[in-house]
């Protein structure tokens, strides 16, 4: 057994507090290195004798699942509830070869009962602790909304030089008067497709088309209305069941953001001097900005979130629009290069008048130390993003190693954090999907299988769902077609099917059970599982541009049914089209 490649750390992503009762704890071994795992659990306090003078650390143990495997390493789970909330805890792992006993002390033979602190510690399941992300997030499907491409609805705000919607490609300088009112007028268009929630990049006073270089954080841009026509999205979302989650630019300002014309005035003198990183005075922009910025971009000097004064003012930002505008949640812009201790303040803030506002972070990596349950209630999942276009989009990956990459991504963070994880496929950071898959709408449909029926809060960036293309910003933040007849209507059906499908199955959505079954390389196919209680749903897709015929593994016996078309399984193998994919319920 290979010692090294064991792993367990408490209080993390290997053992946290599920809720209030329950402990998961999960354990890493060496890929195909070990039989079984048992969990040995017990009370710390809990001592018998069992002879004369000598006492006994009274313990249980029971059998760990392997809940999924990557390249390198196994992964095991138990759900436990420890009788009086805290625990002391090891295993047993077991191979053909030998049987040792795992604990923070390190590894034995024998299993060593004479003292605790052999043993990892969850000290107290204090209810404090859990990691407590909004409900409503687990069953949302989110729908992202560049505001300034979406509907011109009131022409009297578009800004000057303003060009007839979608007449042009889009530029990073270029306007087309997107508005609210055009959100509000298109608002039964996101009903019937099912959306339950919309997210808005920037809306604030900028100068640009993006307006992440914010003028004034505590106004609406003009080009977009006004705050009572912001009141009355709100109002209009909230009623037809959607939420409302906007963008938050707090690691960086504009270059028009007053605090920083100030310094650029005033220089040494400006009162808002520490409100940035300046290196040296006179501010210079060439060849470099010599204060800190977004990446080295000028016109967004990064903003001093250590410094008291600008904390309390982005603070305020934040119960503001939660305050007085009644949204849901805040999208957090380059949120890992500002400080933990900002963030920890803003969620306070923030919580304290609406508890179930949904705190999301834009982080592209591994972002644990964000999820603790004291900061964010989820990041931007890029991993599963690269995860599903690498497989399905770019034939990157064999299935193979698409189902270890996912399997890693699953067990990157706690189980309540992937039920609220951000899941997209793409944004107005990227090429849009359609154009990724090279124009195959057959691949688009497999990446949005994937997404909708897998473990998060799943996204879909505007006009993807009726084939819109579009390059790397600004190419894929163009005006949004509303000519049904240029509408791929077809994809629009698909995509608004399998969004009811994960709103009414159980199985389908948040509640079911991710496992993989098969992953066949030879083939280009895998197979993967959704469980809810009693509940099984097996999907297979075929990603390979040739028919297939799918040998079926023995745990899913027939007769089955397809949910996607109704049709019986009575046979051993199902057989797909190019691309094609069954649903199958038991």
């Amino acid at each position: 057994m290979l010692k090294e490649a064991v792993y367990h750390r408490p209080k993390n992503n290997y053992a946290y507090a599920y809720d209030k009762e329950t402990l998961h704890i999960r354990l890493r071994t060496k890929k195909n290195d070990v039989d079984s795992v048992r969990l040995i659990y017990g009370d710390p306090y809990d001592w018998k004798e069992d002879e004369p003078g000598k006492h006994r650390w009274q313990t249980f143990e029971i059998n760990m699942n392997k809940s999924g495997s990557d390249a390198l390493f196994d992964y095991w789970f138990s759900a436990i509830k420890p009788e009086c909330r805290r625990l002391r805890y090891g295993f047993t792992l077991t191979n053909r070869n030998e049987t040792i006993y795992y604990t923070e002390k390190g590894f034995y033979e024998e299993k060593p009962l004479d003292d605790t602190a052999y043993y990892f510690c969850f000290p107290f399941l204090n209810e404090a602790d859990v990691f407590n992300a909004p409900e409503w997030v687990k069953d949302t499907v989110w729908y992202q909304i560049f505001p300034e491409r979406f509907g011109n609805g009131d022409p009297s705000n578009d800004p000057p030089g303003t060009l007839p919607w979608g007449t042009t490609e889009p530029t990073g300088k270029n306007f087309f008067g997107g508005d609210f009112q055009g959100v509000i007028d298109h608002i039964d268009y996101l009903v019937e497709l099912g959306i339950t929630g919309i997210y808005f990049t920037p809306i604030f006073k900028a100068y640009s088309n993006h307006k992440y270089d914010t003028i004034d954080y505590m106004d609406i841009d003009e080009q977009f209305g006004n705050k009572e026509t912001f009141r009355h999205l709100v109002d209009t979302c909230h009623k037809n069941g959607i939420k409302v989650m906007l963008d938050a630019v707090f690691n960086h300002s504009g270059y028009y953001f007053e605090p920083f014309q100030d310094v650029l005035k005033n220089e040494e003198n400006s009162m808002y001097k520490n409100w940035f990183h300046i290196n040296e005075f006179p501010l210079k922009t060439e060849p470099r900005p010599n204060y800190d910025t977004f990446a080295f971009v000028p016109s967004m000097p990064k903003l001093n979130t250590e410094n008291p004064q600008v904390k309390e003012y982005l603070l305020e930002v934040g119960r503001y629009w939660v305050r007085e505008f009644n949204i849901d949640g805040w999208r957090l812009d380059v949120a890992n290069e500002v400080d933990h201790q900002f963030w920890r303040e803003f969620r306070k803030a923030v919580k304290d008048i609406k508890p179930d506002v949904y705190i999301l972070g834009e982080i592209w990596h591994d972002s644990m130390p964000w999820l603790q349950g004291d900061q964010f209630d989820a990041v931007m999942n890029y991993p599963f993003t690269n995860a599903a276009l690498q497989y399905f989009a770019k034939n990157e990956v064999k299935s193979s190693e698409f189902a270890n990459i996912i399997s890693n991504v699953l067990h990157m963070y706690p189980n309540n954090v992937n039920e609220v994880q951000f899941n997209l496929l793409d944004s107005h950071d990227t090429p849009r999907i359609l154009t990724i898959c090279h124009d195959s709408i057959e691949k688009v449909k497999l990446l949005y299988l994937f997404q909708l029926s897998f473990q998060g809060s799943p996204c879909i960036y505007y006009g993807d769902e009726i084939g819109m293309t579009g390059g790397q910003d600004p190419g894929c933040r163009k005006c949004m077609v509303w000519d049904k007849d240029k509408q791929d209507r077809e994809l629009f059906t698909y995509v608004s099917k399998l969004i009811h499908f994960r709103k009414t199955i159980p199985a389908f959505g948040n509640k079911g059970q991710f496992t993989f079954i098969e992953a066949n390389d030879a083939e280009n196919y895998i197979i993967y599982q959704k469980s809810y209680q009693n509940d099984y749903l097996y999907f297979v897709i075929n990603n390979s541009d040739e028919a297939r015929t799918v040998l079926l593994p023995k745990e899913m016996s027939s007769p089955l049914q397809n949910l996607w078309n109704g049709k019986s399984i009575t046979s051993s193998a199902i057989d797909l089209e190019p691309y094609g994919f069954a649903i199958l319920s038991r």
